[in-house]
């Protein structure tokens, strides 16, 4: 299975686990980190075997683009889903912080490699 295929079927597992007493508010905080550092991921692969030394600029670039797109998904999801805060707000943190130091470590990998 691929790199992303494990990362998706670990989040999957573990929000089915943790999601018992607030099912929606934890998929819909693990769904957005998830898809993200999964994109995030496959393009940097890419651009790493093509052109590594371009890298650095399309980092940035994502990185500007998570902003807004996680500003945007926050405010979806509370304003107009209407969940309750405090779960999707942990769920979210939790799974941001969890997946994107998954991704750190891949790229410690990849560059060493």
């Amino acid at each position: 299975m691929s790199k992303i295929g494990w990362l998706a079927a670990g989040s999957a597992l573990s929000a089915a686990m943790f999601g018992m007493r607030f099912g929606r508010e934890v998929w819909l905080g693990m769904l957005a980190p998830l898809v993200v550092v999964s994109a995030t991921w496959l393009m940097t692969e890419r651009v790493y075997k093509a052109s590594p030394e371009r890298l650095t600029s399309v980092m940035i670039s994502a990185f500007a683009g998570k902003l807004v797109f996680f500003g945007a998904y926050v405010g979806l999801v509370i304003g107009v889903l209407g969940v309750t805060p405090v779960p999707f707000a942990v769920s979210f943190t939790g799974y941001f912080i969890a997946l994107h130091m998954i991704e750190a470590l891949w790229l410690k990998r990849l560059f060493v490699s």
